[in-house]
C-alpha cells in the first residue's frame, strides 16, 4: 500500500507546477514586453526619418526629371485621387507623345516613386491603417464616386479642348496650303504643286533658278560686252549662254537636271566673274535690267492676250460632231415630202393658257437638251408648247431632230429668222449697224489679238452678228398672241418642273428674272460706260444686275411700256459703241430699267461654264443651271466636273449621234 501512496503525493507536483505558470506567463510578458514595445517604438522613429529622409531625396530627383508643370499635375493628383503611381499616370493622363518617351524611363521613375509610396504608406499604417481605410472609403462611398466621376469628366473636357486645338491648328495649316497653291502659276503646277514630294525640299530647284540667273548677267554683260567692243569677252559669254539654255532646257527642278550640268554652271559663273571685273558699271547694269523686264512684261502681256483670244475663239468653234449632226440632218430633212415636215398639235401655238416657251439657237444638240430636260421635268408635259427660232443654215437640221424625236405630248414649231420679213434693217437699228461699213471693219479687219485690249476680244463672237441673238427683244412681234412667255438660253438645262415661274406675281414689271450682284460683282457700272452722261444721268451704277438665261416676260406689260421702243432708242445712241461695247445684256439692263422683278436664286444657277467652285448643293437644288461663259458643255473645253449634269440629257445611244462620233 504504501508505494502507491508515495505515487499519488508525486502526481500532484506537476499540477502545482502547471498552475504555477500560467499564473507568472502573463507577468512574466508584461515585464519582459514593455522595453521591446520602447525600443521598438525607437526603431519606429528612426525609420520614419529614414523614409522622410529618401521621399526627400526622391522629390529632388523628380524635380530634375520633370518641370515645375508636371511636378504641379502630380501634386494636385495626388490630393485628388490618394496615393499617385507615377507609371500609372503616365499611361492614363499624358499624351500619347509622353507614353512613348516614358518607356524608356517607366524603371527609374518606379524606383524612384517606391520610396516616395512607402513613406506614405508607412504614414498611412503609422495611424492606425488609415490608408486602407481611407481607401476603402474613397471607392465605396456615395460622396467620393460622385467626386471621381467629376475628376474624370474635367479630363475628358481637357481632353477634348487639347484635340480641339489640334484640330484648328491643323485646318489652318491645310487653309494656308491651299492658298499658297492658289498663287502657284498654273503653267508649271505640276512641278511646283506642294503637295508632291520632291518639293519638300524649299531648296528643290536652288540650281534651276540660279541657272535662270545666270543666264539673265550673262544677257546683260553679252549686250555691255557688244557695246564696248569686247569681241573675245562677248564670244566667251554667247557661248557659255547657249550651253546654259541648253542644259537648262525644260527643267523646273533639280530632279530634271543632268549631273553633269553643274560643271557648266561652274564654267557660266567664272566667265560671269571674270565679265563683271572688266565690264560692271552699276549705272548700264540697272539700264539693261530695266529694259529687260519692259520686254518681259510686253511678252507676258502678249502672251496674255493670245490666251484670251484662243479661248474665245475655241468658245466661237462648233465641234465637228456637231457640224457632221447637222449636215446629215440637214439632207434627210430635204429629201423628206412635203406632208412630212409638219409639226403635230399646232393649234397649241397660240392658246396664251398653256406653257409657252421661246428657244432662240443654231445648236442643234443644245437645243435638243433644254426641251428634252423640260419635257423629263414637267409634270404635265401636254401643256408645254415649245417655240424655236433658227436660222437659214440649221432650219432643215433643227426640224428634222425634233421630227425624228418628237418631245412626248408637248407641242413644238421651228422657224427661221430669215423668214420674219418685218425683222429689216429699216425697222431694226442693230440690224442696220450690224451691216454698216464700220461694223464689218471691226469684225474683219481687227481681229489680230494685239491690235486691240483683251476684253474687246470677246465680243468678236459670231453670235452678236446674228439677229438670233438680238430677236429677244422683239417677242411681241414675233408671238403677238400670247401673255407671258419664258425665254430659254440654249446653254441652260432643266432640272425641275417650271410651271411654278407663270404663277409669280410680277408686280406690273415686264421682266422676271434672277439678281446676279454681289457685293461689287456685276453691278451696272461693270457693263456700261458711266464717262458717257447719256448713262451717267438715266443709271445709278451701283444698280444690281440680272441675268439672262431664263426670263419670264409679261407680254401684256410689254407693250404697254413700249419695251422695244425704248430698245431702239438706246441702240440708235450706241451707234459708235460709246454706250456699251455690243451684247445683248448691257442694252437688256438699260431696257428694263426698274422693270426687272428678282426671281428666287434657285430658280436659275449661274457660272458653270467659267466659275469652277459654283455650290454643289445649290447646283442640285436649281431649277435651271446655266453654263454662261466659254466652257459650254458640248465643247472639250468644258469643265467635267459640270459636264455630267448636261450629258445625261443627250441621247448617244441615236444612230444620227453614232455616225458622227458624238460619244459621252
Amino acid at each position: 500500500m504504501a508505494p502507491n501512496n508515495n505515487r499519488t503525493k508525486g502526481s500532484h507536483f506537476p499540477l502545482l507546477a502547471f498552475l504555477f505558470l500560467c499564473l507568472l506567463a502573463p507577468l512574466l510578458f508584461f515585464f519582459f514586453a514593455s522595453p521591446l514595445h520602447d525600443q521598438g517604438d525607437d526603431s519606429a522613429v528612426s525609420s520614419e526619418k529614414v523614409a522622410r529622409s529618401k521621399e526627400w531625396q526622391a522629390l529632388q530627383d523628380l524635380k530634375l526629371l520633370f518641370s515645375k508643370e508636371v511636378l504641379d499635375v502630380i501634386v494636385s493628383n495626388t490630393n485628388d485621387v490618394g496615393p499617385l503611381s507615377l507609371e500609372n499616370f503616365r499611361k492614363n493622363n499624358l499624351s500619347a507623345s509622353w507614353r512613348v518617351a516614358g518607356l524608356r524611363t517607366s524603371n527609374a521613375m518606379n524606383q524612384l516613386n517606391q520610396p516616395a509610396d512607402n513613406v506614405r504608406e508607412e504614414k498611412q499604417n503609422g495611424k492606425e491603417g488609415r490608408f486602407s481605410v481611407d481607401r476603402a472609403q474613397w471607392t465605396g462611398s456615395p460622396a467620393q464616386l460622385s467626386r471621381r466621376q467629376l475628376i474624370e469628366k474635367r479630363k475628358e473636357k481637357r481632353a477634348a479642348e487639347l484635340v480641339k486645338q489640334d484640330d484648328e491648328v491643323i485646318v489652318k495649316l491645310e487653309d494656308s496650303a491651299i492658298e499658297h497653291s492658289k498663287s502657284v502659276d498654273s503653267a508649271v503646277l505640276g512641278k511646283y504643286n506642294i503637295w508632291r514630294k520632291e518639293n519638300e525640299n524649299e531648296n528643290a530647284d536652288s540650281t534651276v533658278r540660279l541657272i535662270r540667273d545666270q543666264i539673265i548677267m550673262a544677257k546683260v554683260y553679252l549686250s555691255i560686252a557688244k557695246m564696248k567692243n569686247k569681241l573675245q569677252l562677248y564670244q566667251e559669254l554667247e557661248s557659255q549662254l547657249k550651253e546654259s539654255q541648253r542644259a537648262l532646257g525644260e527643267a523646273t527642278s533639280d530632279a530634271d537636271m543632268h549631273h553633269s550640268d553643274h560643271e557648266k554652271m561652274k564654267t557660266m559663273g567664272q566667265v560671269l566673274s571674270k565679265a563683271k571685273e572688266q565690264l560692271y558699271d552699276c549705272e548700264l547694269v540697272t539700264g539693261k535690267l530695266r529694259a529687260m523686264l519692259q520686254t518681259a512684261d510686253e511678252q507676258v502681256r502678249g502672251l496674255k492676250k493670245q490666251s484670251t483670244f484662243l479661248s474665245q475663239l475655241a468658245a466661237k468653234t462648233i465641234p465637228d460632231g456637231i457640224h457632221c449632226l447637222s449636215m446629215r440632218l440637214t439632207i434627210d430633212y430635204y429629201l423628206l415630202p412635203l406632208e412630212k415636215r409638219k409639226f403635230p398639235r399646232s393649234e397649241n401655238l397660240e392658246n396664251p393658257s398653256l406653257y409657252h416657251y421661246a428657244l432662240f439657237s443654231d445648236n442643234v444638240l443644245a437645243a435638243s437638251v433644254v426641251v428634252n430636260s423640260t419635257i423629263v421635268n414637267a409634270k404635265d408635259p401636254s401643256k408645254h408648247v415649245f417655240h424655236l427660232v433658227t436660222d437659214k443654215l440649221n432650219f432643215g437640221a433643227m426640224n428634222m431632230w425634233f421630227l425624228l424625236n418628237p418631245p412626248g405630248k408637248a407641242t413644238i414649231n421651228v422657224e427661221n429668222v430669215d423668214e420674219f420679213k418685218w425683222l429689216n434693217s429699216s425697222y431694226c437699228p442693230v440690224l442696220r449697224q450690224l451691216e454698216s461699213a464700220t461694223m464689218k471693219e471691226y469684225y474683219f479687219k481687227a481681229g489680230h489679238p494685239t491690235t486691240t485690249g483683251a476684253s474687246n476680244l470677246k465680243y468678236r463672237n459670231p453670235k452678236y452678228l446674228s439677229m438670233l441673238n438680238h430677236l429677244r427683244f422683239y417677242l411681241p412681234q414675233v408671238y403677238p398672241k400670247l401673255d407671258k412667255i419664258l425665254f430659254l438660253d440654249d446653254d441652260i438645262v432643266v432640272q425641275k418642273d417650271l410651271t411654278g415661274l407663270w404663277a409669280v406675281n410680277l408686280n406690273g414689271k415686264v421682266n422676271g428674272a434672277v439678281l446676279t450682284c454681289g457685293e461689287s460683282f456685276h453691278r451696272f457700272d461693270k457693263y456700261l460706260n458711266f464717262s458717257n452722261p447719256h448713262i451717267a444721268k438715266n443709271f445709278d451704277p451701283n444698280a444690281c444686275g440680272w441675268a439672262y438665261g431664263m426670263n419670264m416676260f409679261d407680254l401684256k406689260v410689254w407693250k404697254k411700256k413700249d419695251i422695244t421702243g425704248i430698245y431702239h432708242k438706246w441702240q440708235n445712241l450706241n451707234e459708235d459703241r460709246v454706250l456699251w461695247k455690243l451684247g445683248t445684256l448691257p442694252p437688256g439692263l438699260m431696257t428694263f430699267y426698274g422693270l426687272t422683278h428678282p426671281l428666287n436664286k434657285s430658280w436659275h444657277v449661274l457660272g458653270l461654264g467659267y466659275n469652277p467652285s459654283v455650290d454643289r448643293s445649290e447646283i442640285d437644288t436649281a431649277a435651271v443651271i446655266h453654263y454662261n461663259g466659254n466652257m459650254k458643255p458640248w465643247l472639250e473645253i468644258a469643265m467635267t466636273k459640270y459636264r455630267s449634269y448636261w450629258t445625261k440629257y443627250v441621247k448617244f445611244n441615236h444612230p444620227y449621234l453614232q455616225n458622227c462620233k458624238l460619244r459621252e
